[in-house]
């Protein structure tokens, strides 16, 4: 490679780099947590979903008849999320269609895609769990589990009184997953030539800067392709509304609407009002347990019911199929009540269209879900390297800016940068650790508790970090707080939870006892990690 080309590369990548590197590393660091989002909601609900699959039923049929308790059915229209773990769904339960029930006006189909809370008393918009059979709204069913998956792709900043046309959280995620995508496609043609002669060194006795360049180097081309998938899958995710805008002016004339039933995010069946009661018998339970025994294996998604009690009453069941037997394929069954009729079926795991196996490959690799919890811990440990990468690329850029050439007041804002970038990151680990114990310890805490705990933690340690005004002392602080507060996570589960890992396994709760084992990893890595540290330090004959 010719020098023009590399100093190029070099500078490119460098400059993509340090723009996004602190939100990188929060991406990085929340979605590696969030491959065990079901295993954290379990953990802090002290309820295993695992133990008690087989257990618990989903009773559809209990939730219409409790909600027909408070309010008049008939004429509405009910969407089910089902959760991924199965043991709960969120339920979306419209005004009625029939302005003899309900005098206020009907939203109609078509409008802008979402959850549709509600914005009156007559509609309802709630969690309900299948195995304690209670009902909760979304602040106090928030969890742990539901934070650290939204942080990953910065949907708490949404909330920021920005309006640009878009949510300013997902915006800015875009933004930085398109500069990770060409930090690292910059990266790997920089380093290309020294891949082969370099890929098997390290040398962890030399100083400081060659340590943390073999460890950058090392760890970015061995994390390269999961990097890269998580790049690009994340550009498809986050900012698909940018990428499907230019196709819906031009192949759709501004129809975006058709273009989603295309793309079956959203279906084109529209069934009227007809105001004449039904007067066949319906069990959705029954329904929905005929689709089970004719498509295993395959999990129940979503959920509409359209018109309930109305003569054109039509109910809509979307299935995903287990991925070990079909890794891309979506079922779809749209069922008339009124005469029994199947309109339209497709089968989860005989029936794949190209637009299934495109939204699989996608969904599939980036939330590390067709392999079970091996997958799911080889996806955690290669997000985890991707933040440490991060961190050492951080150091490089500081140390290579410390020359004897450079003007002082650059060296100093090179450093003040260095180091509110490294307590930020750094301080994200043990604030994760300490909003883990407290939501044990508390555990009727809503989101605004969560949110609270977090984020003003986080900044009361990171200016902590930042006063202090060492990166050293920041690396070992936090690997000891880390330590400390990790190991406290399955003690305070132990305590406040009473459920001790031990237990937990006797019990076979072991989505639970992951969590638990985790954080207990986690703690030990810490303690190992500040020792060598330390050592090296003392080799180098650094100050500890």
């Amino acid at each position: 490679m010719d020098l023009r080309k590399y100093n190029v590369y070099f500078h490119t990548h460098t400059i993509s780099g340090i723009i996004i590197c602190a939100l990188l590393y929060v991406i990085f660091f929340a979605g590696s947590f969030s491959f065990f989002r079901d295993e954290i909601s379990a953990w802090q609900n002290n309820t295993s979903y695992v133990a008690g699959k087989n257990e618990v039923k989903q009773d559809f049929n209990y939730i219409l008849d409790s909600l027909s308790q408070k309010h008049n059915l008939r004429g509405r229209d009910f969407d089910f999320y089902v959760q991924r773990h199965q043991m709960g769904t969120y339920v979306n339960m419209s005004i009625s269609h029939d302005t003899t029930i309900s005098k206020v006006p009907v939203k109609k189909e078509g409008g802008r895609r979402g959850r549709g809370r509600g914005n009156n008393e007559d509609s309802a918009y709630f969690q309900y769990d299948f195995q304690s059979k209670t009902t909760s709204d979304y602040s106090s069913s928030y969890d742990m589990g539901e934070f650290l998956y939204r942080l990953h792709f910065l949907a708490q900043l949404n909330q920021v009184p920005i309006r640009i046309g878009t949510p300013f959280g997902y915006l800015v995620a875009g933004i930085v997953s398109f500069l990770f995508l060409f930090a690292l496609i910059t990266g790997l043609f920089l380093h290309w030539d020294k891949i082969k002669s370099n890929f098997f060194v390290f040398r962890p006795f030399s100083k400081w800067k060659t340590v943390w360049t073999d460890i950058h180097t090392a760890l970015g081309v061995i994390g390269f392709p999961f990097q890269f998938v998580f790049a690009v899958t994340g550009i498809v995710l986050i900012v698909n509304f940018a990428l499907i805008t230019p196709y819906s002016k031009v192949l759709y004339e501004g129809d975006s609407e058709k273009l989603y039933q295309d793309l079956e995010y959203s279906s084109g069946e529209s069934y009227p009002y007809s105001y004449k009661e039904l007067k066949t018998d319906f069990n959705l339970n029954q329904l929905l347990a005929d689709i089970e025994a004719d498509w295993a294996p395959t999990k129940l998604a979503r959920m509409h019911i359209k018109n309930y009690q109305d003569e054109n009453m039509h109910v809509l069941v979307e299935t995903k199929p287990d991925p070990k037997h079909n890794f891309a394929g979506s079922g779809k069954l749209v069922y008339r009540v009124k005469d029994q009729q199947i309109l339209l079926e497709k089968a989860p795991n005989t029936e794949s269209s190209y637009i299934d196996h495109i939204k699989a490959l996608i969904y599939h690799l980036h939330f590390g879900d067709f392999g079970g919890k091996p997958v799911r811990v080889i996806f955690f440990v290669l997000g985890i390297m991707g933040c440490v990468v991060i961190i050492s690329g951080i150091l490089i850029w500081l140390v290579a800016r410390e020359k004897p050439n450079i003007p002082a007041y650059k060296k100093k804002f090179n450093f003040w940068l260095a180091n509110i970038f490294m307590a930020a990151c750094l301080a994200m680990l043990p604030v994760t650790a300490f909003t883990f114990i407290l939501v044990k310890i508390f555990p009727d805490a809503t989101q605004s508790d969560m949110y609270n705990w977090y984020f003003y933690s986080w900044l009361i340690l990171g200016l902590y970090f930042i006063v202090r005004r060492s990166i050293a002392l920041t690396n070992r602080q936090s690997l000891i707080l880390s330590a400390i507060l990790c190991l406290g996570v399955p003690i305070a589960n132990g305590i406040f939870g009473h459920n001790w890992i031990w237990q937990t396994f006797q019990s076979e709760a072991f989505d639970i006892l992951l969590i638990d084992l985790l954080f207990l990893i986690l703690s030990i890595v810490s303690v190992i990690i500040y020792f060598k540290i330390r050592k090296h330090a003392y080799n180098q004959g650094v100050k500890k």
